[in-house]
């Protein structure tokens, strides 16, 4: 094997290492990017908004448990497949989201601005009224290229969950395992 294809494929180690770390970074980013969204710019999440980053909080747990106690278990294949499992949930929440801006099924009760349920007295009503913003599922709050947050997070959750399970599955089939050729000794010359 040329030094140059062994550079370019880690080794088991290496796999193991930072397959967890690269979890735990993209779900850092990501939430954190939601939440930079929410309080440096003020776009207040809908309910489905708050749904999606619960995998990435999930996620986070796993990648930090992965990477500080299990680098050298062999439940390490296992987490990452949870990982991406976790991922790819959020990508569903996320393409139902898409589906409800673009008005195609109605969002869950809890889209549509239900404030109020449950206020027993008008002034309970208008004391829970002023304090819930109500954003909606369906209003696309910001969109970049015709693609909302939720349909990038669709596309980003997609690609961190394949991301996951190719890495499990190099783990648990030794994929990830550095191949070394042992060279045989050249035969002893032999002068005439």
């Amino acid at each position: 094997m040329s030094q140059a294809n062994t550079l370019s494929r880690p080794a088991a180690a290496d796999w193991r290492t930072l397959a967890p770390l690269a979890v735990l970074a993209v779900s850092v980013l990501s939430l954190g990017s939601a939440f930079f969204a929410q309080y440096g710019f003020g776009l207040q999440p809908c309910v489905l908004c708050i749904y999606q980053r619960w995998p990435y909080a999930a996620t986070i747990a796993i990648g930090l448990l992965a990477s500080l106690f299990l680098r050298r278990s062999p439940l390490l294949p296992w987490a990452l497949a949870l990982a991406g499992l976790l991922f790819a949930v959020g990508a569903g929440i996320a393409a139902f989201h898409v589906g409800v801006e673009h008005h195609w099924w109605q969002g869950t009760a809890e889209c549509t601005g239900t404030a109020g349920y449950g206020a027993t007295t008008v002034e309970a009503l208008r004391a829970q009224l002023k304090g819930t913003p109500i954003v909606r599922c369906d209003e696309v709050q910001w969109s970049l290229f015709g693609i909302s947050m939720a349909g990038y997070n669709f596309l980003a959750s997609g690609v961190y969950a394949i991301g996951s399970w190719t890495a499990a599955w190099r783990l648990r089939t030794g994929a990830g395992a550095r191949r070394r050729r042992t060279a045989a000794p050249a035969p002893a010359r032999q002068d005439r």
